[in-house]
């Protein structure tokens, strides 16, 4: 069973509820709502172990939601390591739209922590006797941690010399590349922040991320494209994956999903191709999940041999 370690600065309860119609200034009433762990990392961990990893995610936590969290943690089979905080750990709102089937997304900043919260944060990372098969964090900064908090992750993670994914954006993300990673997995708004141009077509996608890796600042770029499928990225090769023709549920959660099997086939020894067809398949079967849910294994599986993953010919590569 491989070992998977996510690293979460800003999880969240996500409570997800629909109405009629959504419209301006009337009261709206909402079916019974549910509730998911949420942050990034969390998410990729809860993945993870329903492909069949140990999953253990490391997150602050704070207040009475901090607990609800750490309880719905726990009921996913997840293992937690918990880093007190003063403050409430936030709640994220989904709304789905029964008329239009648009969902609207309310995301909070997140508690302020102070700096001996996010140092313990990194010191519980840094001292963790657990040698995982993979490190992932993502998700956003909240208030009070440093633009450099995910490079000082990877600085940790490298010096216990595994492998490392990392799935943030804006400045946390240019400042954590200047560390040794992996994997990023950035989605086209994110890659077009990073690197600048428009970034209409495949040929300047895959040059965008070939400046990355070129660079030395990650090994490989597993750029997510919605609608339009997935490009995988490294020095020498690209593959294109092409979506599958799915009716969504839901939107919510595709990213995470599709890291958190890509990272779990890594993790598994799979070769990079496979990995990425995982991802692909992960991606695809969070669409048939509703709400703040995500992919579930049945469907990974489901979908794992529909996936098409094409070698994009190209005239030269990195060497």
């Amino acid at each position: 069973m491989p070992i998977v370690l996510t690293r979460t600065v800003n999880p969240a309860v996500d409570i997800s509820t629909s109405v009629a119609r959504v419209e301006p200034s009337r009261k709206l009433r909402c079916t019974a709502e549910s509730r998911d762990p949420g942050g990034g990392g969390i998410n990729v961990a809860r993945v993870a172990h329903r492909l069949g990893a140990r999953a253990v995610a490391i997150y602050p936590a704070g207040g009475f939601v901090g607990q609800r969290l750490e309880a719905l943690v726990r009921s996913e089979g997840v293992e937690s390591v918990v880093v007190p905080v003063q403050d409430e750990t936030r709640e994220d709102l989904t709304v789905l739209d029964e008329t239009t089937r648009e969902e609207y997304r309310f995301v909070l900043r997140g508690p302020h922590l102070r700096d001996a919260e996010w140092m313990r944060c990194l010191k519980v990372l840094a001292d963790l006797d657990l040698k995982p098969d993979f490190v992932c964090a993502s998700g956003s900064l909240p208030p009070g941690a440093p633009e450099d908090f995910y490079a000082r992750v990877a600085e940790i993670v490298e010096c216990h010399g595994v492998p490392f994914a990392l799935d943030t954006a804006g400045p946390a993300l240019k400042a954590a590349l200047r560390e040794r990673i992996r994997l990023i997995k950035p989605n086209l708004a994110e890659l077009r922040e990073l690197v600048g141009g428009a970034l209409d077509e495949d040929r300047s996608l895959i040059a965008a991320c070939r400046t990355l890796v070129a660079g030395g600042r990650t090994e490989i770029v597993a750029l997510t494209l919605g609608a339009q499928g997935a490009l995988l990225v490294t020095a020498d090769a690209a593959w294109r994956a092409q979506p599958l023709p799915i009716r969504p549920l839901s939107t919510v959660g595709a990213g995470d999903s599709f890291l958190g099997s890509m990272v779990w086939a890594l993790s598994s020894k799979l070769s990079l191709e496979e990995a990425f067809r995982y991802g692909a398949a992960g991606g695809a079967a969070a669409l048939l999940a509703p709400a703040t849910d995500l992919c579930h294994a049945a469907n990974v599986r489901r979908f794992l041999p529909q996936v098409v993953i094409e070698r994009v010919k190209e005239a030269s590569a990195v060497r």
